[in-house]
């Protein structure tokens, strides 16, 4: 679902430094509609690429001359391809009081990112069904109609015990893959898929070229761990273990030998699963997996106590870890880096206990100036991550769009 009206009119951009293939060098777009129709590499002057092309397409065709493009000219502003967040909860219908889709779609329009896929959980209804992706589709379209939809939006669908049926009708409507949880997903209306329920999920996955991804915890791992009840990070990083993915992730690439479907591990926290996933690369599964920013940017001794703002599943750990999982990205074993964006108000998120003073002036945010453990000379998620996050779009990808980078914040070319 694209974001906002579509100008028939072209649209060129020129700028000292647009990204390309690592470099920043003088170059002219020029928009078509929603596609990237021309590059013009070694000149940041639109005249002199534009004119001739222009007037030769006229004097040809002896049609009326189409209107001239709308000319943006950016300086030494960075230009770069708008990111792909394949990893985003709305939480509309249903909860949109946590976050809707006009306010998640301009937080992403700000950061720069152009498309975001919604995960099937925490809307209500969650989307499991043919009927439920249509309603989520509609609560999106009201917002499009409106005006306040910033950016693109596709839709994962979910795969939860008693859906099976469900699951290729699903993927025939326009999911881009199915999510499951093999442990408590936290909502009752998304529940986990045993080893039976997954088993026979990824078959019928595979048998219609499908794609599953997978929030990998173990139940019992994370049953037989200790909670302490306490408010110390160290407690709570002790009640979500590394053998919690690991064990999940071991028993997930047996479904994966078993039925050959192509799968995604969603949000790796624990580097000691990597080793796990470049064998599982090495012996020709179709395997990929992501981590996500706070895990390379936070770590837990830096985090305080009673925070809820940097609670998530699974959680953040070790700054060793954190380094391992630098090395992973760099490495090709993790594919992409995506935000696991998934909102609580704060009334929410610190329920029951007393607020801590956070580190952040906004507390969980990614900025130079706040983030425990930062490494000023480390390399930018994203500039670090291999292929691009459409490569799990399967046959759906979604075009890229053309941003200007203006220091704290983006907009749209």
């Amino acid at each position: 679902m694209s974001g906002g009206p579509q100008s028939s009119r072209s649209v060129v951009i020129a700028s000292e430094r647009v990204l390309v293939e690592d470099e920043l060098r003088p170059a002219v777009l020029r928009i078509e509609g929603d596609r990237i129709d021309q590059v013009w590499w070694g000149t940041s002057d639109p005249a002199a690429v534009l004119k001739p092309a222009d007037d030769l397409f006229g004097e040809v065709l002896g049609a009326v001359p189409a209107p001239p493009p709308q000319v943006v000219e950016l300086g030494d502003k960075v230009v770069l391809p708008g990111v792909v967040d394949t990893h985003v909860h709305v939480n509309e219908p249903g909860r949109t009081a946590w976050e809707g889709f006009a306010s998640a779609t301009r937080a992403a329009a700000l950061g720069g990112v152009t498309t975001i896929v919604d995960m099937p959980l925490n809307s209500l209804p969650p989307t499991t069904t043919v009927q439920a992706l249509e309603t989520k589709r509609a609560a999106a379209e009201a917002v499009r109609a409106r005006g306040e939809l910033h950016c693109d939006v596709g839709f994962w669908g979910g795969a939860v015990p008693g859906n099976a049926n469900d699951l290729e009708p699903l993927w025939d409507a326009g999911v881009f893959g199915f999510k499951c949880f093999l442990a408590d997903s936290g909502v009752p209306e998304f529940p986990p898929l045993g080893p039976d329920a997954l088993l026979e999920a990824a078959d019928r996955i595979a048998r219609f070229g499908g794609l599953l991804i997978v929030h990998a915890e173990d139940p019992a791992a994370l049953a037989a761990a200790p909670h302490g009840g306490s408010r110390a990070y160290a407690d709570f990083l002790l009640s979500r273990p590394d053998e919690a993915e690991t064990t999940a992730i071991a028993g997930l690439l047996d479904a994966v030998r078993e039925t050959g479907v192509r799968t995604h591990v969603l949000h790796l926290s624990s580097a000691r699963a990597l080793d796990l996933i470049a064998e599982a690369k090495d012996e020709g599964l179709p395997v990929t997996a992501e981590t996500c920013h706070h895990y390379l940017v936070f770590d837990a001794e830096h985090i305080p106590d009673g925070d809820a703002a940097f609670k998530c599943c699974p959680p953040i750990r070790d700054r060793g870890n954190q380094d391992a999982l630098w090395d992973g990205l760099r490495a090709g074993i993790l594919d992409c880096v995506v935000s696991d964006h998934s909102p609580a108000t704060a009334e929410e998120k610190y329920r029951g206990r007393p607020r801590a003073r956070s580190t952040c002036s906004r507390p969980g945010a990614v900025s130079r100036a706040c983030r425990p453990g930062s490494s000023p000379s480390r390399t930018p998620p994203e500039a670090a991550a291999s292929p691009s996050p459409t490569s799990l779009a399967g046959p759906r990808p979604t075009p890229p769009r053309w941003w200007a980078w203006t220091g704290a914040r983006a907009r749209r070319a």
